[in-house]
């Protein structure tokens, strides 16, 4: 016959606790708190990958980016991405005698026949347009119109190396968060 007893009780009690603790909305409280973090972290890395992959700058990107965090309630975190097709302007456009010159896509190149500033080269003037890219749609000297990129902030966000960015950052993140959070409301009753 094989006899078990604890001769030191204090760890039980202390399990105890931690488990009576771990009631349905502590365990959504420590899900949101972990989907938070780990979201935040997501967001960071999604918009740098994002800034590379569309040419736009960082700060740019992360006003497009708006955070929906999780409550224990919902337990999604979301990001809503804002913009539709991005101005020209936007890409570093400088003028050039043979058109303009912008990155979209992060790759430099010449838009032949636009044009940012009027008069004749050398001697050039902004016509207060807000320095966007514009072309004329007819033959004369108007009408214009203003160009756009083709990049569209919130389909670039879920493909390519922004969303490879995402996916990777959370799958690693999420667990370890989730882990933290346990230990930290429960006392560190669970190491």
């Amino acid at each position: 016959m094989l006899d078990m007893r604890w001769s030191d009780i204090s760890g039980l009690k202390t399990l105890d606790q931690a488990v009576s603790r771990l009631e349905p909305k502590t365990i959504r409280r420590i899900g949101s708190l972990a989907l938070n973090r780990a979201g935040s972290q997501g967001r960071t890395k999604t918009g740098r990958a994002l800034a590379k992959q569309t040419g736009l700058k960082l700060r740019t990107i992360r006003a497009a980016m708006i955070p929906v965090r999780a409550s224990a309630g919902s337990l999604t975190y979301r990001i809503k991405a804002r913009g539709g097709d991005v101005a020209l302007k936007h890409f570093a456009a400088r003028e050039t005698r043979r058109g303009v010159s912008a990155r979209p896509f992060g790759q430099r190149q010449i838009f032949a026949g636009k044009f940012i500033k009027g008069g004749k080269f050398p001697a050039r003037v902004a016509i207060g347009l807000g320095g966007h890219v514009y072309a004329r749609t007819g033959s004369g000297r108007l009408p214009i119109k203003k160009q756009k990129s083709g990049v569209i902030i919130p389909n670039e966000m879920i493909k390519g190396e922004s969303a490879k960015a995402w996916q990777s950052t959370v799958a690693v993140v999420l667990p370890r968060r989730f882990i933290h959070e346990a230990k930290r409301i429960t006392g560190k009753a669970f190491s």
